[in-house]
């Protein structure tokens, strides 16, 4: 009885992961509600390429299979959650596929980008935003028997990702911008390691190193995509692909 009521004592941290479930959707939904789920209301530029479309699909598909996992952890159907785990090993690497060829056709073929940004500059935000995917969804395969680190890295993924849909979210002055799309990520990962974190009275390293990782990659990614090194090697690339 008494190993009984120390499971039943656990801290749950339910309300992270559900909330997670919540806040992930509803911040892409706004973020590109003008420019691309009902874009049809607004006078907006048409795509540049189809694969802008499809890569939107396949996000929106990976937003949508990330709920679905929490919601069957939620549930207990933990058969079905690790099933579609495998199935989701095959939609990353398509989410990868997709997100770069489109981020290559932007960036490198039609030389878009935000104004006033070089584009083989910008191509680097989708190269390590990409990088991050792998590596912390790697991590949560790595680590799919130790559910602390396995969920916190999955959390992470949408933390990852959400930079793209909270830079076009009309909440700081325009001329603030590449505040918003660096802080308020970072800030939302640390509430949600400092909520982990009081809940559980324990330190989750794989969350802290995760977390420090993805803050401090945000200044630097800024800084490494205009050096002489990145433009260099941009151009190679961009010159060995004609």
């Amino acid at each position: 009885m008494a190993i009984n009521a120390n499971i039943l004592k656990r801290p749950s941290d339910k309300a992270l992961f559900t909330a997670s479930a919540i806040i992930f959707p509803l911040v892409v939904l706004i973020g590109y509600f003008k420019t691309y789920y009902f874009r049809a209301f607004f006078d907006v530029p048409a795509f540049g390429s189809w694969l802008v479309h499809l890569h939107a699909v396949v996000m929106t598909t990976w937003v949508l299979y990330f709920v679905a996992q929490v919601a069957l952890v939620r549930t207990k159907s933990l058969k079905l959650h690790m099933s579609m785990g495998m199935a989701g090993i095959g939609l990353a690497a398509v989410v990868v596929v997709v997100g770069m060829a489109t981020a290559w056709n932007s960036h490198i073929v039609r030389h878009t980008a935000p104004a006033g940004i070089d584009p083989h500059a910008f191509f680097l935000i989708p190269v390590l935003d990409m990088l991050f995917f792998v590596a912390f969804l790697g991590g949560a395969i790595y680590w799919r028997k130790k559910p602390a680190y396995h969920k916190t890295l999955m959390l992470m993924t949408a933390i990852n990702f959400s930079p793209a849909a909270i830079a076009r979210i009309p909440i700081l002055p325009p001329e603030m911008m590449i505040l918003q799309w660096i802080a308020l990520p970072i800030v939302l990962g640390i509430a949600c390691f400092a909520y982990y974190t009081w809940k559980h009275r324990k330190f989750n390293w794989v969350f802290a190193v995760a977390l420090f990782l993805f803050s401090v990659s945000g200044p630097l990614r800024l800084w490494f995509a205009f050096t002489p090194a990145w433009l260099d090697f941009v151009g190679w690339m961009a010159g060995s692909g004609r």
